[in-house]
């Protein structure tokens, strides 16, 4: 799966946690959840979880702590749909 088509589907993922509008305007590989999206870290949990069911993979720990950005998460994300 292409980077471009996992952002789309993050962006659909993440939409009803952002508190930020209009950083979730500009969202780009290099937001961060928490400092640009103000997303707090109870609904980052939400989002790991919809993430392994969007792409039917499933996240480790150590992962989950490193998916605080867009480019993290769309790596790991292409990572575990490689595996």
């Amino acid at each position: 799966m292409i980077k471009e088509e996992i952002i789309s589907k993050l962006k659909t993922i993440v939409k009803p946690y952002v508190q930020n509008e209009e950083g979730f305007k500009n969202l780009n590989e290099n937001t961060d959840f928490i400092n640009d999206l103000e997303i707090n870290s109870a609904n980052l949990v939400d989002i790991i979880l919809d993430v392994e069911d969007e792409f039917k993979i499933e996240i480790d720990n150590d992962s989950m702590e490193k998916m605080l950005s867009v480019k993290a998460t769309v790596e790991i994300i292409q990572t575990k749909i490689n595996a």
